[in-house]
């Protein structure tokens, strides 16, 4: 293309894309700007390509492995308003599927996250990538969903628990990764000891806050020495402007859960619904859910429906599949 050259990533070009990018056309691509940097031969391994007007930074894209989920490398691109339609994304994507056949992984097909109706969905769409899941930040406002009360048997005892954990319980990581473990089916993740799991969603690195689990047939349990299974579980976590010096977090911010159960559980739709009633009791709160979360995505569409929640962001996997890699 005349007038266009692409070459590797170097010092400054971060600033001076950002001078001609302005803000990004959504939440999704702000977040994905970060991935944009120097390459890195060491883990996780990344390239980034730079597309330059007339010796002037206008589009850059970069391509990543990840250790969790490792069957497609992470991949985004962005090009400046006013040089799209011109052929420059379709050359950058080129160029990052050609640097992708030398991943140490092996594996060389992309993929990245777009929002519906957004440019980027169109762009992904018509260079064949396909969709995998949609995911959906929810914010359940305080009080509206109404408190359901535990099970208890004739005589007044107690069915179930709801019990606070510590983030390092053993057994809550345990839960935590069946429960994602089932719910990407769709993009299975690697092989993963606990500890690490711990590290990725439940410490203080991950910014974790605490956990409330809600334990069940806790009576059987007992005779038996034990607690109850846990059947549901969401996690807590700070808000990023906590760790801002003098930031204020503003009135009415939710807080982020991770909210988890046993796929497996007769009565899971209920138990899901103890645990966020509980947690929204008297402030909001946000949760992530996948379409792959089948009984959680049935409960967030009622509580959307009825007023109860609203649809913060919308997101959809994409990828290649490898055929088209190929």
């Amino acid at each position: 293309m005349k007038d266009f050259t692409v070459r590797p990533w170097q010092d400054g070009d971060d600033l001076a894309l950002l001078e001609i990018w302005h803000d990004a056309d959504n939440s999704t691509n702000e977040a994905f700007r970060a991935s944009i940097t120097a390459d890195s031969d060491a883990q996780p391994w990344s390239r980034t390509l730079v597309v330059e007007h007339l010796g002037i930074p206008v589009a850059a894209g970069t391509i990543y492995e990840t250790s969790l989920h490792h069957r497609h490398l992470w991949s985004y691109l962005e090009v400046a308003a006013e040089h799209r339609r011109q052929g420059v994304g379709t050359l950058l994507l080129n160029k990052l599927r050609e640097l992708a056949k030398s991943s140490p992984s092996g594996v060389h097909t992309l993929r990245t996250k777009v929002e519906p109706g957004s440019a980027g969905e169109a762009f992904a769409q018509a260079h064949g990538l396909e969709n995998l899941q949609r995911s959906r930040l929810v914010r359940i406002e305080a009080g509206a969903i109404p408190l359901v009360p535990l099970h208890e048997d004739e005589d007044g005892r107690a069915h179930q628990a709801i019990e606070d954990l510590a983030t390092g319980s053993i057994e809550l990581t345990q839960k935590l990764w069946d429960f994602y473990v089932r719910s990407h089916a769709w993009d299975p993740p690697a092989e993963t000891p606990l500890p690490r799991v711990n590290r990725l969603f439940l410490s203080d690195e991950a910014e974790a806050f605490g956990a409330i689990v809600l334990r069940d047939d806790i009576i059987a349990a007992k005779k038996q020495g034990k607690k109850g299974d846990i059947k549901a579980f969401a996690v807590s976590y700070r808000p990023l402007q906590a760790d801002v010096p003098g930031a204020e977090i503003a009135e009415g911010s939710a807080t982020e859960i991770l909210l988890g159960y046993d796929y497996d559980f007769a009565g899971v739709r209920e138990a899901i619904i103890q645990v966020l009633s509980l947690l929204a009791y008297q402030y909001p709160v946000t949760v992530e859910v996948d379409d792959s979360m089948e009984d959680l995505a049935v409960l967030i569409d009622h509580f959307v429906k009825s007023g109860a929640a609203s649809v913060v962001t919308e997101t959809m996997v994409v990828a290649e599949t490898s055929l088209k890699a190929l």
